[in-house]
């Protein structure tokens, strides 16, 4: 028997099911209580969400083309996540990572992306 099981956020990647031996009785904690952050909503219910830093660069290989990517570590309600994003998207939208962070800049720059 295998059973669901709730996952904060930052455990996103696990498999969230597992067999009933892998279970134990949860035993209430009061320091286990989080209190909620609160979020600032817009007027259509989108909240802000900000690039902190280019921790990583890679180069994929897609039908014989080069895409040059960058691993973004994104501050979204109180979790950091750290997603690959398209550096030609990211330097468009966020180009103040690019030049604070000289390790980065101009890597790829020889590479030009169209659809």
């Amino acid at each position: 028997m295998a059973y669901p099981v709730a996952l904060p956020p930052h455990l996103s990647n696990l498999h969230d099911v597992f067999n009933v031996s892998r279970l134990r009785m949860y035993t209430s904690v009061l320091a286990h209580v989080l209190e909620p952050e609160s979020v600032e909503l817009k007027e259509n219910l989108t909240f802000q969400v900000t690039p902190v830093r280019i921790d990583d660069t890679s180069v994929k290989k897609l039908r014989g083309k080069d895409v040059p990517l960058v691993k973004v570590a994104w501050k979204r309600a109180g979790v950091e996540e750290h997603p690959w994003e398209l550096e030609f998207e990211m330097r468009k939208d966020y180009p103040e990572l690019f030049s604070s962070n000289s390790n980065f800049e101009g890597k790829y720059s020889y590479l030009v992306w169209r659809m």
